[in-house]
């Protein structure tokens, strides 16, 4: 899929958005420079083109118990279609898997997992990841303190 055309304006709202999603169309057009349905147009115009995949709020996972947070590096013992889809299919069913990366080098999978603590940790890893006759290697690290979140995409310009 191509890159979409972004102008600056479009560059300012998008920036704003990440930064701020729960903006009124008026308090974004006045940060954007730009009247408020002038902003809305480009707004709704961002979304159908795809480039706003959509809106979600930022959850405290310590608030919510879940205090441990891993990475952990996957290798399957097979690679063909069918091994793939089904490891695919096995891990967007895991809640405690809030993203997973197909990678290259010498794993296949980095997987993000977020647990009340060890124990809920030990009993994923165990029960459900290293039961799977498809995994071949695991390899864990747990995020001793994040240095920087997510906070949005590089825009260009």
């Amino acid at each position: 899929m191509a890159a979409a055309e972004l102008d600056r304006t479009d560059l300012l709202l998008l920036a704003e958005l990440q930064r701020h999603g729960r903006l009124t169309n008026a308090d974004l057009a006045e940060r954007v420079h730009l009247s408020p349905s002038a902003c809305l147009r480009r707004v709704q115009r961002l979304e159908r083109d795809g480039v706003i995949a959509g809106y979600r709020a930022e959850v405290s996972a310590e608030r919510l118990g879940l205090g441990l947070q891993a990475f952990v590096r996957v290798q399957l013992k097979h690679h063909d279609s069918a091994a793939v889809a089904g490891f695919a299919s096995l891990v967007n069913g895991w809640e405690e898997v809030v993203a997973c990366h197909a990678l290259t080098g010498d794993m296949d999978y980095l997987l993000q997992v977020v647990v009340r603590d060890l124990e809920h940790f030990s009993r994923f890893l165990l029960d459900r990841l290293l039961n799977q006759p498809a995994v071949d290697d695991v390899n864990s690290s747990f995020v001793l303190r994040t240095v920087k979140a997510d906070r949005g995409l590089p825009l260009p310009g």
